[in-house]
């Protein structure tokens, strides 16, 4: 800094970094991912839930068939829920060579199912989140949460 020495961690412009929004609550956070990593590649993936069995089901998927191995991986979502659609995507990413430990979760409000499901499948996974609120009602959403990410993002 002006002032002062300063320890501080740069990013390898060498080493690929992917950006993975998950369609469509995912892009409310995409400008600012892009605005931190500038030389990101981004890889858009789309998950529906099913409100029934709450099931994900992938409707478009744009990653490439293969990561270079060293890519770290930024997924922005705004809401961890029940944890399946990432779930699926963790699966999407590694089945390409993605380690889960060099991904990093971005979330504003999560909940206790979706980290602990994360956290038994991939422990070396990181997560970053404003909130864990308490958490799901019987229809899968966060309580109290923030309503649906994708509707107040795009006001729908």
């Amino acid at each position: 800094t002006p002032l002062a020495p300063c320890p501080a961690t740069f990013i390898n412009p060498t080493i690929p970094v992917a950006v993975v929004p998950i369609l469509r609550a995912g892009l409310a956070l995409l400008d600012g991912a892009q605005a931190l990593l500038p030389l990101s590649s981004v890889y858009h993936i789309g998950f529906a839930r099913d409100e029934a069995t709450l099931d994900a089901t992938c409707y478009l998927n744009k990653l490439p068939d293969r990561f270079d191995p060293e890519t770290r991986v930024l997924i922005p979502e705004p809401m961890l829920a029940t944890g399946g659609t990432m779930m699926a995507t963790m699966t999407a990413l590694t089945q390409r060579g993605i380690n889960p430990a060099m991904t990093r979760i971005i979330a504003v409000v999560t909940a206790p199912p979706a980290l602990q499901k994360l956290a038994a499948a991939y422990p070396e996974l990181s997560i970053y989140a404003a909130a864990i609120d308490e958490g799901l009602n019987s229809h899968g959403f966060i309580v109290p949460g923030l309503g649906d990410a994708g509707d107040r993002t795009f006001g729908t």
